[in-house]
């Protein structure tokens, strides 16, 4: 298998309706690269990944996704309040056959893993809202991603909640080295954690710009107070006007 596992060539989307939601967008992400997505609201950025994962379909181009295994991290945590966070966690296993034994173990793994070992036994409702986040990444990991998909996962959290987890995936990414694509409507939180961030216009959504990262996967939290990151956030900002005036 190559290392390209997702490829989106001239990839339009236009509703039953009329409304174009994208248009002509091209995107390549291979293992190891964390690929952030910034747009306005309505762009199109969640529409990319359902495309990427098989629940949307392109209306124009080619979109390509060559990976074994997908996980996929929602704006909310969609947890089944009825189950422990450990049956939570060990449901996609469960959903892919695998014995009570070794889903369970897997789930207790991913669960050790996001820093929730301790609370297997906790219903959802229990847990703080970043913590519940933490339980569906977790999820997530128990499918041992090739490409990992995050739609906005952290926007309804508070800033010091939000950089906290962001570490946890930076972490993950670091040791795992999936193919990552991450929507934020958050150029500071798009900027930090990627390899790579692509602007795109208002709708329909284009890609408007494309911005390497020149850090290393291990990052300081300084690093968001540094001339660099600050010159970088600058022009993806200006890119992201200009693509909503256009």
């Amino acid at each position: 298998m190559s290392d390209l596992m997702l490829d989106f060539r001239g990839v339009g989307l236009t509703y039953p309706g009329g409304t174009t939601a994208l248009e002509s967008v091209d995107l390549q992400v291979r293992r190891g690269e964390f690929v952030a997505v910034v747009g306005p609201s309505g762009c199109g950025k969640s529409s990319l990944l359902r495309i990427a994962s098989g629940l949307g379909r392109a209306s124009e181009g080619e979109a390509i996704v060559d990976a074994k295994r997908l996980g996929y991290v929602f704006q909310e945590a969609t947890l089944l309040p009825w189950l422990s966070v450990l049956d939570n966690v060990a449901l996609f296993p469960r959903l892919t056959g695998a014995g009570k034994p070794a889903r369970r173990e897997r789930a207790r793994e991913a669960l050790a893993t996001v820093g929730l070992d301790g609370f297997q036994d906790h219903l959802p409702h229990q847990l703080s809202g970043g913590m519940r986040m933490r339980v569906s990444l977790a999820r997530s990991l128990t499918l041992e991603p090739d490409l990992f998909l995050f739609d906005e996962p952290f926007g309804a959290l508070d800033e010091l909640t939000r950089q906290r987890l962001g570490e946890e995936v930076l972490r993950l990414f670091a040791e795992m080295r999936f193919a990552g694509v991450f929507v934020t409507r958050s150029v500071s939180e798009a900027l930090y954690l990627s390899t790579r961030v692509i602007v795109m216009s208002g709708r329909p959504g284009r890609v408007v710009d494309t911005v390497d990262v020149p850090f290393g996967i291990e990052r300081d939290p300084g690093l968001r107070f540094t001339a660099q990151f600050a010159a970088l956030s600058e022009r993806i900002s200006t890119a992201l006007r200009e693509g909503y005036a256009a």
